[in-house]
């Protein structure tokens, strides 16, 4: 009968510990199953808050048109707002170091255009390509030559008899120093051996203020920055620096159609800091393509003067090394290599 009872009261705890083993056993199985559901989880929940663009010019240009127009229809797909913050300064330089060492969430990323390239041979403490991560490109912003109609300049070659004659003659209003548009009017002044009087402003909006108002005379500005005033014959734009006519001056003739070999201009793309959590860098590289390649966007695009031609994170950044290689020995040559040599 103990022996009995022994066997009674071991059964009884045998199913006892059995069943205290079986519940530990299932809660470790929800704890661990509860913690394989949250981690994925976490990451996918990007973005949970604002994503910001730091545009590195100020409101009103260029630059800071399409990054608007990329908020506000991407915006449409994303489950957060996506905001534009201006951050102006050294050429333009400011804005991209802000957006560079931004921290490395997916929060914070930048547009930056053709000047970053040159800035990196001008100035010291800009930003190098290596510091950043592209995402994505936005198109190509052919520059034109333009003048104030009452100049009484009405062709390339009577701007450059002009500069011929008289060194310095024409303010041309154009970015500072690492910007596209003075860039753009430094290559002019080399390729043609003439020399205008460069003025400074910060971005394209007060560029176009001055040659509106007769500040300066002449500018180097892409075409959508004074197409309107062109056809008002307020202004004359004299030749585009592009392959081929831009669709909002189509009756101006590229240089290459006048008999001049000169092609130049800005380009703009979306970067991130170096870094970024993979599901943040995945989830924006496709939000910006999906955005930039859909029809309705570029049919905005093009109504305010841009042209978009999309191409994901590894093909910008051939892009932008390639536009490098191009654009250095020009530079070099023009006697604007300043900060570092190749």
């Amino acid at each position: 009968m103990l022996t009995c009872k022994y066997t009674e009261i071991k059964k009884e705890r045998m199913l006892d510990m059995n069943n205290n083993f079986g519940k530990v056993f299932f809660s470790a199985i929800m704890v661990a199953s509860l913690t394989l559901s949250i981690t994925p989880a976490t990451a996918a929940d990007f973005p949970e808050k604002a994503i910001t663009i730091i545009v590195n010019w100020p409101a009103g240009g260029g630059q800071d048109t399409s990054a608007r127009l990329i908020a506000d229809w991407a915006s449409k797909r994303s489950a957060v707002p996506i905001i534009v913050s201006n951050v102006t300064g050294a050429g333009g330089a400011n804005g991209i170091r802000a957006a560079a060492e931004a921290v490395a969430d997916g929060y914070t990323i930048g547009i930056m255009g053709s000047s970053f390239v040159a800035r990196g041979y001008i100035n010291k403490n800009a930003t190098p390509l290596d510091d950043i991560d592209p995402l994505v490109f936005f198109g190509p912003d052919p520059g034109a030559l333009e003048v104030r109609a009452d100049t009484g300049i009405k062709t390339v070659q009577e701007y450059i008899d002009k500069l011929k004659a008289e060194p310095g003659s024409i303010l041309n209003g154009n970015d500072a120093p690492g910007g596209s548009s003075h860039i753009f009017a430094a290559l002019f002044e080399n390729a043609f051996d003439v020399k205008m009087t460069k003025v400074p402003y910060q971005g394209y909006s007060p560029t176009v203020a001055a040659i509106i108002s007769g500040e300066v005379n002449s500018a180097t500005l892409p075409v959508h920055q004074l197409s309107d005033q062109h056809k008002a014959g307020d202004v004359r734009i004299l030749a585009v620096a592009a392959a081929e006519r831009h669709f909002l001056a189509p009756d101006v003739p590229t240089f290459n159609e006048i008999g001049l070999d000169f092609v130049a201009g800005d380009w703009r793309a979306l970067f991130a800091p170096n870094g970024l959590p993979k599901e943040a860098r995945t989830y924006l590289e496709s939000l910006f393509m999906d955005t930039l390649s859909d029809p309705e966007f570029k049919m905005a695009a093009q109504k305010v003067g841009f042209m978009v031609t999309p191409m994901p994170s590894a093909e910008t950044k051939a892009w932008i090394v390639a536009h490098d290689e191009a654009v250095y020995p020009i530079l070099l040559d023009a006697g604007m290599v300043k900060a570092r040599k190749k």
